[in-house]
């Protein structure tokens, strides 16, 4: 068996088993708590530029199979397992995890002590680190960990991007939010603008599922683009590295605010319409990410079990007095939804799609649809 080893960059050096490819990877240390979803987490863009460390001691049981990526690849930039099952038991399973990290490339480690990692980086915080399953010296990784850039920063959501436009039809619960669509030709639906930060999939099939067309951009496409498409709504999806690098779509978002259009923000999407709206972010000491953590709904008074990724937030001092918060992380107190006071546009910090975890705030997709359906009746009366 090889050797890997995990090396982060205050010197700390984990030791265990390659599994996967072989090679050296850099990233960004994390932990999720989630005890399924390990593909969904491979494949999430939000993941990108991170070594994320697994705590449910054996990944892999259930196999690996193509209805539950998250995008075409993964984009982990390694992976830390207690144990990596190689006997997965699941009608669905395709392969085996071992395999599919090898056949894609990523760099990955077992037989590591998973439960010392995630205490160390919850004392320490989340940090640059170093994977390698190669023959290198102690010494040599320990330097090199050294010099592995810190997250913020960071514009990641150019990387994991789409390099072009292109139309989304597949939807996966019609049902869960009045049906219909089937019948309902594409030119009469709606139309929403994705911004892809790194869109996840399930976020799209949801966001059809409400019987909106969509029409998914790269991050980079300025405000005028996106009007030309005479969009009755935006969406700003999940992604990547630190909201504040990401300037161009902020300006983007800024330029767009004042038409009016309902507007829906997930993940790093929320962050970068809170800075829109002259909001700050700042960066967590080891992130959220996990299946399980409460949200509290400010209107209804209601506790939301959410799955989350991300490891910055909105500072609540740094909101405008037109910026509302709408739900808040019971964990930590830290802003989980805003929403203007006067426009249509709102967002959540959390993950309301799921894949992996609850579907607790699912309800968000169908109050977007039905932001766009009002905003659309007013515009016509006063037209009329």
């Amino acid at each position: 068996m090889t050797q890997a080893r995990l090396v982060l960059n205050d010197g700390t050096i984990f030791r265990g088993t390659a599994v996967g490819a072989i090679g050296t990877v850099t990233g960004e240390a994390v932990f999720n708590t989630a005890m399924t979803g390990y593909q969904e987490v491979l494949s999430d863009p939000s993941y990108s530029g991170q070594i994320v460390t697994m705590t449910y001691p054996e990944i892999g049981n259930y196999g690996v199979n193509p209805d539950d990526m998250e995008s075409d690849a993964p984009h982990v930039s390694g992976f830390v397992m207690r144990q990596c099952c190689r006997r997965p038991s699941n009608f669905r399973a395709v392969e085996p995890l071992h395999t599919f990290l090898e056949s894609h490339g990523v760099v990955a480690i077992e037989a590591v002590d998973t439960r010392a990692i995630t205490k160390r980086l919850r004392v320490a915080g989340a940090m640059p680190a170093l994977l390698s399953s190669e023959d290198y010296s102690d010494a040599e990784l320990i330097e090199r960990a050294g010099q592995v850039p810190d997250m913020s920063g960071q514009d990641l959501a150019s990387r994991v991007s789409t390099d072009r436009i292109y139309e989304w039809t597949e939807a996966v619960n019609p049902a869960a939010f009045g049906g219909g669509i089937s019948w309902t030709p594409l030119s009469d639906r709606p139309r929403v603008v994705v911004i892809d930060l790194g869109v996840k999939r399930n976020i799209l099939r949801l966001l059809a599922s409400c019987g909106l067309h969509l029409t998914v951009v790269p991050a980079s496409t300025p405000a005028a683009d996106i009007l030309a498409l005479e969009p009755a709504g935006i969406f700003l999806s999940n992604g990547p590295g630190d909201p504040a690098a990401v300037t161009a779509t902020i300006e983007t978002v800024k330029h767009l605010l004042p038409h009016g259009l309902p507007m829906f923000g997930i993940c790093l999407g929320h962050q970068l319409l809170g800075l829109a709206m002259g909001a700050t972010t700042y960066k967590l000491k080891f992130g959220h990410r996990g299946a399980n953590h409460p949200i509290k709904n400010h209107a209804s008074g209601a506790i939301e079990i959410c799955s989350h990724n991300h490891g910055f937030a909105i500072d609540l001092d740094s909101l405008p007095r037109e910026v509302a918060v709408t739900h808040l992380n019971l964990n930590d107190r830290t802003c989980s939804g805003i929403a203007h006071r006067s426009l249509p546009v709102f967002s959540v910090q959390y993950h309301p799609e799921a894949c992996p975890g609850p579907s607790d705030p699912i309800y968000l997709f169908k109050q977007f649809a039905d932001r766009i359906a009002a905003h659309a009746s007013q515009t016509n009366q006063e037209a009329t």
